[in-house]
């Protein structure tokens, strides 16, 4: 089916905003740009999770443990902890496939689990990953413990390097700006690979399981194979989106992979909306800015009104992240862009009426 004109011409226009977005940000600080790439990285671990929790119906509250193994097998392989330097385009697959391989791991003995135990189990695992991160420094030294690893190097293509900035046309590029079309480039491809996932055979072989498992084992879907698959597929976005955070940042430690982080991509992808991959997007566009922005602006509104500042930046971003949580939850429980198939089982089991009128 050919698309109307009006789609390309939405489409041509969100691709030069996205290309011109970077030299925007960067007249308000280079600072603005590293948070849209951040931003980015986000989408990428939202999307991730979106499969598991969004797809085949999984509730995973350890997912930053693969954001981290993807982070540090990326930190070993291309720093001075190990005087080992391979190319980035050699150590993002390989540390893709270890976080992937470390997915089926969480996922066999939990097969037989739903709910509130599935949630207890994937949180333990994410707070086992993280200690073992913290302690392998002794009795041989494999992470170097919570000081972390420094020295990581960079994305390069032989003299060219990520980190310098350089001037190519006439416009200067930094380093952040060289991560940020880099980032873009893998999102893009990571949204182009959940799309044909969720219009694929295996798809709607989740879809089946998220709604009635039991059902779909007695319809001949092999739910073992299918629920390892996507943990595996989750966790293989999580370790890519990791080994550019270690590469972006040049360090890497445990403190980076707590809990929270995990409760904040799962924030983002059921304030999206669950299964809608538009959704989940938008959801980590807001967590990710609106923070930044009251961060920005939070202390300068309370100097102007009161004269001195009165609760933390960090207090207030907490307490609104909150609030927006139990709002979506009592008036738009199915997120704010819920997938279609969604909202119908929300409105089958009577969970949704105030969804239902106002769509």
């Amino acid at each position: 089916m050919k698309a109307p004109p009006r789609v390309w011409i939405g489409a041509i226009l969100v691709a030069a905003a996205l290309l011109l977005l970077p030299f925007a940000l960067a007249y308000a600080g280079t600072a603005w740009v590293r948070i849209a790439n951040f931003a980015i990285l986000y989408i990428m671990l939202a999307l991730g999770l979106n499969i598991v929790v969004g797809f085949a119906g999984l509730l995973d509250l350890g997912y930053i443990a693969f954001y981290a193994v993807g982070a540090y097998v990326y930190a070993l392989l291309a720093s001075p902890q190990f005087n080992v330097h391979l190319p980035f385009w050699i150590i993002l697959p390989i540390g893709a496939a270890v976080a992937a391989l470390f997915g089926v791991i969480l996922g066999a003995p939990t097969l037989k689990l739903r709910g509130d135990y599935l949630a207890i189990v994937t949180l333990g695992f994410g707070e086992i990953i993280r200690i073992f991160l913290n302690n392998l420094s002794r009795p041989v030294n494999i992470t170097n413990g919570p000081q972390g690893i420094a020295g990581i190097d960079a994305f390069s293509f032989g003299a060219f390097s990520f980190a310098k900035p350089q001037s190519l046309l006439g416009l200067d590029f930094s380093g952040p700006i060289k991560y940020y079309y880099l980032l873009l480039a893998l999102a893009v491809a990571v949204i182009v690979i959940n799309i044909r996932l969720q219009n694929s055979r295996i798809g709607r072989a989740w879809e089946a399981i998220r709604e009635d498992e039991t059902a779909a084992r007695s319809m001949g879907i092999d739910t073992t194979r299918l629920k390892l698959l996507a943990f595996a597929m989750g966790a293989s976005f999580g370790g890519l989106a990791g080994g550019m955070f270690s590469a972006m940042q040049a360090f890497i430690s445990p403190e980076s992979f707590v809990l929270v982080e995990s409760i904040m991509i799962v924030s983002m992808v059921v304030l999206g909306g669950m299964g809608n991959i538009w959704g989940v997007i938008v959801g980590a566009l807001l967590l990710s800015f609106v923070p930044e922005i009251l961060r920005w602006t939070v202390t300068p509104l309370q100097e102007a009104l009161f004269g001195r500042m009165l609760i933390e930046p960090e207090v207030i971003r907490m307490l609104l992240f909150g609030l927006a949580l139990v709002l979506i939850m009592l008036f738009r429980p199915a997120g704010l862009l819920p997938s279609a198939v969604r909202k119908r089982e929300l409105a089958a089991s009577g969970e949704a009426p105030l969804v239902d009128a106002r769509l």
